[in-house]
């Protein structure tokens, strides 16, 4: 009788494992199309109705300021250089570097319906890395498969954009800097894009029976390689230990109450309240948190976003995405966090991401290597 419910336990476990994990690739694609439009006026023109499945980065962007970001180190800044030697195009996205000059252009530009951006290919990175290493976080291996694929000559992923921490990581990896020292600290460091890679690390550490404070320790190690910030270090604590309670959390306790202990303490009041106030999400992502990247609004709308869909991801990863702003980034966390609460691993949308069965083949090859906690 033990065994049998160890066996089920682990069932659970692994099943809430694979739809956090498909699902943060699915809420990655599905608002690619639309990352950073931060008018909703500019996605129902783009697409009557709004997006409600994936679609190709469309050629024109009309919020892009990809044109006043530097290409030389994070942040904003003077495109081009003196020595004629970019960070973007000669050392990272080597070939893309000739989009970055012109106004509205996508971010995206290029990429196909279902394909993922570049921190969901960092999160690839880092389970083939947890894989290696039977669920376990190995500092060096990840920070080495990073830097192999973003300087790889032959592009091994398909995005035209990286964030701040990228350049400003790579503009000190050129320089000579140790690989564990090359995170730089830009207006944008604390941000939604930095959580991204933390949900993968934690269902390896946590399904391996790492202990939770442990989990904790290494997960703000791995967030300080490219997000040195306190206050983003704080989310992500907390984010580590809403994964631990949702993941173990007993058959007979609602994931609603796993979540609104969380969302309580992020919106400032009662999250299950506010949902019956809210008639609009616009309301909320956009009114009364910021729809950009920044973690001090982002993290509260997604924990919203979580609660108020719980009984249909993908309405919410749809209303996420519809939003504008930083919908990538949240819509990884968002749906990360939704898989995990509902076991719901979205099939019918996973089975049509471009990679799906490479990655497919990348969760389970994590899953199959970890040694699989029952308690």
């Amino acid at each position: 009788m033990l065994e049998h419910l160890v066996t089920t336990d682990a069932n659970v476990h692994r099943q809430r494992s694979v739809a956090a994990l498909q699902s943060l690739f699915v809420g990655d694609a599905l608002a690619m199309p639309v990352h950073w439009y931060y008018s909703e006026h500019d996605i129902e023109a783009g697409f009557p109705g709004g997006i409600v499945q994936f679609e190709a980065a469309p050629a024109h962007h009309p919020s892009s300021i990809m044109a006043l970001h530097s290409t030389n180190q994070g942040g904003r800044g003077r495109q081009g250089g003196a020595s004629g030697r970019q960070v973007v195009g000669d050392v990272i996205l080597k070939g893309k570097g000739q989009f970055w000059g012109q106004a509205n252009q996508h971010y995206h530009q290029g990429m196909q319906a279902g394909e993922n951006t570049l921190n969901a290919h960092c999160a690839r990175v880092l389970l083939r890395v947890l894989a290696a290493n039977t669920g376990h976080y190995h500092e060096a291996q990840f920070l080495d498969a990073y830097i192999q694929m973003m300087t790889a000559d032959s592009p091994q992923h398909p995005d035209t954009y990286a964030e701040s921490y990228h350049r400003a990581f790579f503009a000190n990896w050129a320089m000579g800097k140790p690989h564990n020292r090359c995170a730089a600290v830009t207006h944008d460091t604390p941000s939604i894009g930095g959580l991204v890679t933390i949900g993968p690390l934690v269902i390896g550490e946590l399904m391996a029976g790492t202990a939770l404070q442990r989990v904790r320790e290494v997960a703000l190690g791995h967030l300080y390689l490219t997000h040195p910030d306190a206050q983003l270090a704080r989310v992500c604590a907390d984010y580590v230990d809403l994964i631990h309670d949702l993941l173990f959390r007993e058959p007979d306790q609602p994931a609603q109450q796993v979540l609104a202990e969380f969302a309580n303490r992020a919106v400032g009041g009662n999250v299950e309240q506010l949902i019956q106030k809210t008639h609009n999400d616009a309301d909320i992502i956009g009114g009364r948190f910021s729809k950009a990247c920044y973690i001090s609004g982002s993290w509260p709308g997604v924990l919203f976003l979580a609660c108020k869909y719980l009984q249909d991801p993908i309405a919410g990863l749809r209303s996420n995405t519809n939003l504008g702003g930083d919908n990538v980034h949240r819509g990884s966390v968002l749906g990360f966090i939704l898989g995990l609460a509902t076991g719901d691993d979205l099939p019918a949308f996973f089975g049509q991401l471009t990679a799906q069965q490479l990655i497919d083949a990348e969760i389970n090859g994590l899953l199959d290597a970890v040694q699989i906690r029952s308690t």
